[in-house]
């Protein structure tokens, strides 16, 4: 058996081995092989309960015309809450740009509001919870219309889009 006077490399080679065989399994990401689903990811995440729904404008228009309404008061609910139990996004699938964009009634509250809306994807944009919510479902933060708070635990986004398959 031969002798080596520097042992060190031998002792390198060992480690990069037991790495290359077991950094792998160390190194999951949150879109591993053994996460059980998205919705758990987002869930741990974000910490709420992230739920969507699609719905057509017409049947909703006089609950997201109050919400554009009071998207001044919004902005500073938005800029506040770091603790949601659920988070409801309403995909107005009519109202999205392929569809030509929210109907008249809606389309004008968003012009009277425009510079309140800016700011209100800005607050979005700059809360982790939020934006990691929305971000999950693929929704843009330039397609959120509106916010509603129901308490002070859930919160309903309407969104402009279409779910992404």
């Amino acid at each position: 058996m031969p002798v080596f006077a520097d042992t060190r490399w031998l002792q390198s080679l060992a480690a990069c081995t037991f790495l290359a065989a077991f950094g792998p399994q160390a190194a999951q990401g949150l879109e591993s092989a053994d996460a059980v689903n998205r919705a758990d990811t987002v869930n741990r995440i974000v910490g709420s309960d992230v739920r969507q729904e699609e719905a057509r404008t017409e049947p909703q228009t006089n609950k997201i015309i109050t919400a554009i309404e009071r998207t001044r008061e919004n902005i500073g609910a938005v800029r506040k809450t770091s603790k949601l139990d659920t988070v409801d996004i309403v995909f107005l699938t009519d109202a999205a740009r392929s569809e030509g964009g929210p109907p008249p009634a809606v389309e004008s509250q968003v012009e009277q509001h425009q510079d309140d809306i800016a700011e209100l994807r800005k607050e979005i944009d700059a809360n982790a919870l939020l934006f990691n919510a929305i971000d999950s479902r693929r929704v843009l933060t330039e397609d959120v219309l509106a916010v509603e708070f129901d308490g002070s635990a859930r919160i309903v986004i309407y969104a402009a889009a279409r779910p992404s398959n």
